[in-house]
């Protein structure tokens, strides 16, 4: 009996455990199919539909960048959740100027709002892009809620420019302020031993002065005049401007204030850089009327340029013959890194996948780059020099900034392209060397050893440095230095004593650096372009953009984050001005955060402290 009491109740926990499992397996496939499906949508999308009459939406978000930085699950975790925004620079000419000749794409709409800090020289190029497209004849229409001084310039290039009832245009000019941290070093105990060649090469100055030297303020002056006569050239070009009215609305703005009661938009119209203020619901009225309505009636016609970027993609016939376009973007230094900085090996690396793969034919470096280590610049200039050598035409097109490093590893093309506002040369080189003697023996810290020679030990921050290790620092600055000239007069046709007379670590615009032929022709990304293409002899081809590999678990976490920043907010809206304390205190994180990626092997360092204005 109570055997078959205790086989009953077996019996009943058998089947109960049975069911679960049952349940179980069925919920874990349930998931697991959802995940699928999601997975699936994430990797595969339909064409979108590109209507008849359509204006083409550029909505930039972030700074105009050259390729995107991948964002890891820590970086995510850091940051909160938020991915900052970028947006592709190559992206928005390629579809501006797909829909310049589509009969399909009516006008160009531009809406700045989330537009981030940016070089003058991206925005200079996507400008240029947007005034072909106006000379098309097909219109061009901004607006933003308010601009600063580069959304502005974008958006100036528009036949007609909206802001916000409550917005304001901020037009300062151009500045260069720098952090000195000479007697903050000093109070420390920190001794910095700087180590450079040329009168112009500033990046060590601010831990050794306490403000600007008069060679930085001369050559800083100059590249901030030459670069806002561009800048202020092309407003009044854009907007018809008397130049003496934009001079009044720059110089004496709480004047222009002052005489409309404070209210900013009527003193920008005034000033003529504006058509009108409108609010969001008459910005749609009048591009409902001016363009036509969507089928629903809400809204115009339109289509945003990713979706218009993948239908011109997909229905482009593909050609046998590619012009490879690798990008130089960040610091450089040795080592693979190919993220946020330039890795000498992985660049190296992806040069010579493309040395080797016979549907290239031609190869463009597109540099955007302030320099860093001279070791791993030389590694990819070599590299270049390589392929040259192997029979593929080399062509350099310069972002913001190619600078220092950044124009040492130009010099490995036949052809450099540069737009005005480009930032280059720098030809210079430095070394730092941090002494922290002083420092520990306030602490009470005290180093003492032997020795077998007098070098070892001498590069030991904890002791003071020893003359000798000096003098071998500064002897390899000045043959780095030479060797620098040397590899910039063969490249560019010189003697080294006519490059040293526009070197000795002096920035140039572009427009400057082809004067004084260290940039053979003025033009963006697409003239470099058709000029590899052309010295390859090729009619058709294909360009493409060669990166380090990205693994599938990268590829889908990539497509997440993109697939939810509409919905979830995973985004950064970078067109929005931070705090000056954020500004001031994330300028600081991000100058140390950058030394502390510094890994030249022999510690010589072509760097330029130059920012992309």
């Amino acid at each position: 009996m109570v055997k078959r009491i205790f086989a009953f109740f077996g019996a009943v926990l058998a089947g109960f455990w049975r069911t679960i499992d049952v349940l179980r397996r069925v919920v874990l496939n349930a998931v697991f199919l959802l995940l699928l499906a999601f997975v699936v949508v994430l990797l595969w999308r339909a064409l979108p539909a590109v209507p008849d009459g359509a204006a083409l939406v550029l909505r930039p978000a972030g700074p105009l960048v050259e390729q995107k930085t991948f964002e890891t699950p820590l970086d995510l975790l850091r940051n909160g959740g938020v991915a900052p925004s970028q947006t592709v620079l190559h992206d928005l000419l390629e579809a501006v100027e797909a829909a310049r000749d589509d009969t399909r794409i009516k006008a160009l709409v531009i809406e700045t709002d989330r537009l981030g800090p940016t070089g003058l020289s991206k925005l200079a190029e996507l400008r240029a892009a947007i005034v072909a497209f106006r000379q098309s004849g097909k219109p061009v229409f901004a607006r933003g809620e308010r601009f600063t001084q580069g959304q502005y310039y974008l958006a100036s290039a528009a036949d007609e420019v909206h802001v916000g009832p409550d917005g304001f245009v901020l037009l300062q000019g151009l500045a260069r302020y720098i952090s000195y941290f000479a007697e903050a070093l000093d109070k420390l105990g920190v001794k910095m031993h700087v180590f450079r060649v040329g009168e112009y090469k500033a990046f060590s100055e601010p831990f050794t002065r306490n403000d600007m030297s008069e060679a930085d303020r001369e050559a800083s002056r100059d590249l901030l005049e030459g670069l806002w006569t561009g800048v202020r050239e092309d407003l009044i070009a854009s907007r018809r401007l008397a130049p003496e009215k934009l001079d009044a609305y720059v110089n004496a703005y709480p004047a222009a204030l002052a005489a409309t009661g404070g209210d900013a938009v009527s003193a920008a119209r005034d000033a003529g850089l504006i058509d009108r203020a409108s609010t969001r619901d008459e910005w749609r009225e009048l591009l409902k009327a001016r363009v036509g309505a969507s089928e629903d009636g809400k809204d115009f016609r339109r289509v945003e340029a990713d979706d218009y970027l993948a239908v011109v993609r997909a229905t482009r016939p593909e050609q046998d013959d590619h012009v490879a376009v690798l990008v130089a973007q960040g610091a450089i230094i040795d080592g693979s890194d190919t993220q946020s900085a330039v890795g000498g090996d992985s660049l190296a690396h992806l040069i010579r996948m493309a040395r080797e793969d016979e549907r290239v034919k031609a190869l463009v470096l597109r540099v955007d780059s302030p320099g860093g280590s001279a070791w791993a610049s030389e590694v990819i200039r070599r590299e270049l020099e390589l392929t040259r050598e192997a029979g593929k035409p080399v062509v350099a097109s310069m972002s913001s900034v190619a600078a220092s490093g950044g124009y040492w590893i130009a010099t490995g093309a036949e052809e450099i392209f540069a737009s005005p506002a480009s930032l280059t040369g720098s030809i210079g080189i430095f070394a730092l060397f941090p002494e922290l003697a002083g420092a520990l023996d306030k602490l009470g810290v005290n180093t003492d050893g032997v020795a077998t020679g007098p070098l070892a030990g001498a590069f030991d921050p904890r002791r003071p440095l020893e003359p000798a290790a000096a003098k071998t620092i500064q002897l390899g600055i000045e043959h780095g230095y030479r060797r620098f000239l040397e590899t910039v007069a063969k490249a560019r046709d010189m003697s080294a004593t006519e490059v040293d007379t526009v070197a000795r670590g002096r920035v140039w615009t572009g427009e400057a650096a082809t004067k004084l032929g260290l940039v053979d022709q003025l033009g963006g990304l697409e003239a470099a372009v058709a000029a590899a293409a052309s010295r390859a002899g090729l009619k058709r081809y294909e360009t493409v953009w060669p990166r380090a590999d990205v693994g599938p678990g990268q590829r889908l976490l990539q497509r997440f984050v993109a697939a939810l920043a509409p919905v979830g907010g995973l985004s950064v809206l970078s067109g929005l001005p931070a705090s000056p304390l954020a500004v001031v205190i994330g300028g600081l994180q991000q100058d140390a955060n950058e030394l502390l990626r510094w890994n030249d092997p022999r510690h010589l360092y072509t760097h330029c402290l130059c920012e992309a204005l």
